[in-house]
């Protein structure tokens, strides 16, 4: 039988501990603040820009946002991203991707302090994650990671293949696991035979943005499978894994809707959290 890692019970429940250590914080006069900054007017980044304003909110904490026009120019959103990293009351610092044509988002991205940086996405915060040093890590690898914690998965000497080299969620994800003790293989949807890769280990990762590219070739009995992906259909959302096929296989599935994707406003809100102590540390 194949058990559904249930993302959204786990994200509610990091969400309520981070409600509490903001509630007991608000009690000396510190509350954490995130800063959202959403350019141009994508549909869907202003839904996902929405849904992380309300969890913070919801979390009691300060909700700063910039709104920019499609038209601003790379200084335009360099000097609003100055402006925020300059304000004591912004905790971290989040530049919603994708930009429009004609910014250079990695150039944005690092004027994000490291300290501030809650999306984990700077070259200083890739460093610090390389090095095992303290800092911000990307969001949906943390998440996932703390999917396979809830879930009691033993990452420690498993074999983990992570099918994807993004450098959102492939790469660091990859770091994280090896820091974690486990044994790492990276792959993507170009890999030669790919079911050579992945069907030897115990928890594979799909994070590659190809519809359904993972099946029950590419998975051996008992492993744990955690699907990244997300795609709308007519059907209605599904991943990276054909899930349905899995059934009876897979031992532990992080399902599509409900697996990674609510993970990833819980660890931004846990982000947010450690950069306002980060910064009280510092003080």
């Amino acid at each position: 039988m194949t058990t559904k890692i249930d993302g959204r019970k786990i994200a509610r429940q990091i969400r309520a501990r981070v409600a509490e250590s903001v509630a007991s914080g608000a009690g000396h006069g510190v509350v954490p603040g995130l800063a959202t900054i959403l350019v141009g007017d994508d549909p869907a980044s202003a839904v996902y820009v929405a849904a992380k304003r309300r969890a913070i909110r919801e979390a009691g904490m300060r909700d700063f946002h910039r709104a920019l026009p499609r038209q601003a120019t790379q200084p335009d959103v360099a000097a609003v991203i100055d402006e925020l990293a300059a304000n004591p009351e912004v905790s971290g610092i989040l530049l919603q991707l994708p930009l429009p044509p004609g910014l250079d988002a990695a150039a944005l991205i690092d004027r994000i302090p490291v300290g501030k940086d809650v999306d984990g996405l700077t070259t200083a915060s890739a460093g610090r994650l390389t090095r095992g040093e303290f800092g911000l890590r990307p969001c949906t690898p943390s998440g996932v990671i703390e999917l396979l914690d809830a879930a009691g998965i033993a990452i420690l000497g498993a074999h983990a293949a992570v099918v994807g080299w993004g450098e959102l969620v492939g790469r660091p994800l990859a770091q994280l696991l090896l820091r974690r003790g486990a044994t790492v293989t990276v792959a993507h949807e170009h890999t030669v035979d790919l079911a050579a890769v992945t069907r030897p280990a115990d928890i594979v990762v799909v994070a590659t943005g190809v519809r359904g590219l993972i099946g029950p070739e590419h998975v051996k009995p008992g492993a744990t499978v955690v699907d990244v992906g997300i795609h709308r259909t007519e059907a209605g959302l599904t991943g990276d894994v054909r899930a349905a096929e899995l059934e009876g296989i897979a031992g532990w599935i992080t399902p599509v809707p409900g697996g990674v994707g609510p993970m990833t406003i819980a660890m931004l809100m846990v982000n947010t959290l450690r950069a306002s102590e980060w910064a009280q540390a510092a003080a």
